[in-house]
């Protein structure tokens, strides 16, 4: 009789796998939460980021907008790309005041969204600053290890 009640005892152990079992789901849980907050957090993420962009450009922050930006800066077909922080310094007018008017654009630009990765602002011509049905001036920002940076600019009529 003995015997058989450390069998019952060890066949309820022996049926009780959640204990090896519960630690692991707990962590690959924990695991799993702690990834989503990334996921979700990237939308508001951007909008903190590009408040800050903007009012960067609108202040004409260049060491501000230098430090948000990934490098090379890709530029418009047949425009050489932005190297390094230094190089931006030097053209900063030719990216911001060329072609559109970045800080005026920006006032009331509205970001698109274009993955979860990505996001564009279509700003129209200086000489057309209301034309918002044709603004071919993109100004391309991508998300990073780092966060999101400023990561290109384009004509898309060219």
């Amino acid at each position: 009789m003995r015997s058989s009640g450390l069998h019952s005892f060890a066949s309820i152990r022996a049926c009780r796998p959640w204990r090896v079992i519960r630690p692991l789901t707990w962590l690959v849980g924990v695991l799993i939460l702690l990834s989503f907050p990334n996921a979700f957090a990237q939308s508001s993420d951007f909008s903190a980021f590009w408040k800050e962009f903007k009012s960067a450009v609108s202040a004409g922050d260049k060491l501000k907008v230098a430090g948000i930006t990934k490098f090379p800066l890709s530029m418009p077909y047949s425009v050489k790309a932005v190297k390094n922080k230094e190089d931006l310094l030097l053209r900063y007018n030719e990216i911001f005041k060329g072609e559109a008017n970045a800080a005026q654009c920006f006032k009331s630009a509205e970001p698109h969204k274009e993955s979860d990765r990505q996001y564009e602002i279509y700003c129209p011509f200086k000489e057309t600053p209301d034309d918002r049905e044709n603004a071919p001036i993109r100004f391309v920002f991508e998300s990073s290890k780092s966060g999101w940076k400023f990561t290109g600019l384009d004509n898309i009529n060219e």
